[in-house]
């Protein structure tokens, strides 16, 4: 199903880049929105309102952007399938300890921020099994294909998965010369990609004025763990960026400062378009 996404494809595809936005998905559905309890707005608090067009320079760059268009209320495209939750799903089975879970956060969500149930009551495992076909699959599907076919083409693939966050969230993160970071990266603690990618990421987002913490307090969601594979020359870096810079929160709307954030930003993705490993194996002599 096209409509479970949008796509972006540069017409000169020269980078080993692919960028992805999985939470900023805004179609949402009318069952959705006859069925919550919540209000649009409420709804939307999950929501990484308008990544995909802080990061839209990638086609530009020469590298592909997928970007969800339903939202994350509905499906959360950063989960596993199997990550059902029994608390919201009837018939569900009850798997090992997960926190993402118990706290409501399976691929079919329990609730938005702050806590807030999105409905009252269960849904059908089928009605479940529904969305993840109708959505969640084509996503990944594409996702996988772009990957493959970077790999393929340029030997290696460097996926950047971006997102925000709320400001609320660095309250508890350890402060970097003294202030608070506004863009956090996600490596999996080293497992997702070589050091050489993080580190090139670091320094790209800090010379453009963001102040960058690593891992804390988000590491990675499932998209970052599951395409990320060093040693088959695939690598996955989450950006989390803080909504605080761009974005009115409590309305969901740009601010004032979107213009200034996104021009950053674009010149951001352009380099880390033009990403090439530092080191590669020196040739047999």
């Amino acid at each position: 199903m096209e409509d479970a996404f949008t796509i972006a494809l540069p017409a000169d595809h020269r980078s080993c880049a692919v960028f992805s936005s999985p939470h900023s998905g805004r179609d949402y559905p009318a069952a959705l929105t006859r069925s919550s309890r919540l209000t649009l707005r409420q709804l939307r608090s999950s929501e990484d309102a308008f990544v995909e067009e802080l990061f839209a320079a990638a086609p530009a760059a020469g590298a592909p952007l997928i970007a969800a268009r339903a939202p994350r209320a509905w499906v959360d495209l950063n989960r596993g399938p199997e990550d059902l939750d029994p608390a919201l799903i009837a018939g569900a089975s009850r798997a090992a300890q997960n926190p993402r879970i118990a706290a409501g956060l399976g691929v079919i969500p329990r609730v938005v921020g702050e806590g807030r149930a999105i409905i009252e009551g269960k849904l059908s495992l089928a009605d479940a099994e529904r969305r993840i076909a109708a959505v969640w699959r084509p996503f990944h599907a594409r996702l996988a294909s772009l990957v493959a076919e970077t790999r393929a083409t340029f030997g290696v693939a460097v996926l950047f998965d971006c997102h925000s966050m709320p400001h609320d969230a660095l309250n508890a993160t350890p402060s970097v010369w003294g202030r608070r970071p506004n863009v956090i990266l996600g490596d999996r603690f080293g497992t997702a990609c070589d050091r050489w990618v993080i580190d090139l990421a670091a320094d790209v987002f800090g010379e453009a004025g963001f102040l960058v913490a690593r891992n804390t307090p988000f590491a990675g969601g499932y998209i970052t763990q599951t395409y990320g594979c060093p040693r088959r020359g695939v690598h996955a870096l989450q950006i989390e960026i803080d909504r605080a810079l761009y974005m009115d929160e409590s309305r969901v709307e740009r601010s004032a400062a979107f213009a200034e954030v996104a021009a950053r930003l674009a010149e951001v993705t352009h380099r880390l378009a033009a990403i090439r490993p530092r080191s590669l194996p020196m040739a047999a002599e």
